[in-house]
């Protein structure tokens, strides 16, 4: 049977990938850098382990052997992608992730062509925002014949893990992008544009999203901007060394995420298409742990992909509670 390996499964996200993958059937393994949580962990779902760093290729590549697929969920994944991707394509191993970082799909439209020469995919965001605003920005884009430009914007909301609150503090230390005339430049963080995720317009501020890249993999929009509304209070304020690890169940439960996008043609006419969906940290381990049951079972295509361009734009709304309507 082939087999999922799922590494940095001991984390917050990883936990419940493997759990969700368990619960579907799927024949997974987990690895990361620590054996005793690993080995707690493995047993209570029956499942093997690995634990290997990602400090030799040598030590990496020995850690894949016999996967058909990895599903990293170990962040920053600017200090994980590079080492891991590198081992799939040595090894034939199709490469997973869940990151919302831009590092992954820059590395991935690099490696595009060394990947498809060895029939290897590459889907980073295979859970997440990027599942979530892709399908969203698929449907919208349906609806225009010729789009000048993409406005998209994700309101989150309850408190942040550790890991996403490290990442996000990486991020924003780095400026903010947006996409020009099919190029990516440096934009404003001032700004702010309001977006009606259903209650009227609320003011986001604009962030660096990998959808700068998977919308335009996908449709190459000549612009493309991305922004984000945090709702309810304490979101991010803490400092990462003090969070606890990620949101309680109950937290999850009572804050749903929401996401608007709008499309404008060359004439200015706009459409707009809005998403409701559970809370982030369970979509993204329910559609990661989807993608990496889909792509065991056959839904592969050599090189770097996107979870809207493989999956199609249903796909989100077949994960959970989760809703697109294009006004």
């Amino acid at each position: 049977m082939k087999t999922l390996l799922i590494y940095g499964a001991t984390g917050y996200t990883g936990r419940m990938v493997a759990q969700h993958a368990k619960d579907a059937g799927v024949n997974i393994v987990l690895a990361g850098r620590n054996a005793d949580p690993l080995a707690k962990l493995a047993a209570s779902l029956g499942v093997q382990f690995r634990v290997f760093s990602l400090d030799s290729p040598s030590q990496t590549d020995t850690g894949l052997e016999g996967v058909a697929v990895l599903l990293n969920c170990a962040g920053p994944f600017k200090r994980t992608a590079p080492a891991l991707i590198d081992a799939c394509i040595r090894t034939k191993t199709h490469y997973l992730d869940v990151a919302a970082e831009l590092d992954s799909y820059q590395l991935a439209e690099k490696l595009d062509s060394a990947a498809i020469a060895a029939k290897v995919m590459l889907l980073p965001g295979s859970g997440g925002s990027v599942a979530m605003l892709g399908c969203l920005a698929s449907k919208a884009l349906r609806h225009v014949a010729n789009p000048a430009s993409v406005r998209i914007a994700l309101q989150v909301a309850g408190p942040m893990s550790r890991g996403s609150a490290i990442s996000a503090g990486e991020s924003l230390a780095h400026g903010h992008l947006e996409r020009v005339a099919g190029a990516l430049v440096n934009g404003s963080t001032q700004d702010l544009r309001p977006f009606d995720f259903g209650h009227g317009p609320a003011e986001c501020f604009p962030v660096t999203l990998p959808d700068l890249i998977t919308i335009w993999r996908t449709q190459p929009v000549p612009d493309i901007a991305t922004f984000v509304r945090v709702a309810g209070d304490g979101f991010g304020q803490m400092d990462p060394a003090s969070m606890p690890d990620g949101p309680s169940l109950e937290e999850r439960v009572v804050n749903r995420y929401q996401a608007v996008v709008e499309v404008s043609d060359a004439a200015g006419n706009v459409r707009v298409a809005s998403l409701d969906t559970v809370n982030g940290y369970t979509f993204t381990a329910m559609a990661a742990a989807e993608a990496g049951r889909r792509v065991l079972s056959g839904e592969v295509i050599a090189g770097f992909q996107t979870p809207a361009g493989l999956f199609g734009d249903s796909f989100a709304e077949s994960i959970a509670d989760t809703t697109i309507k294009v006004a």
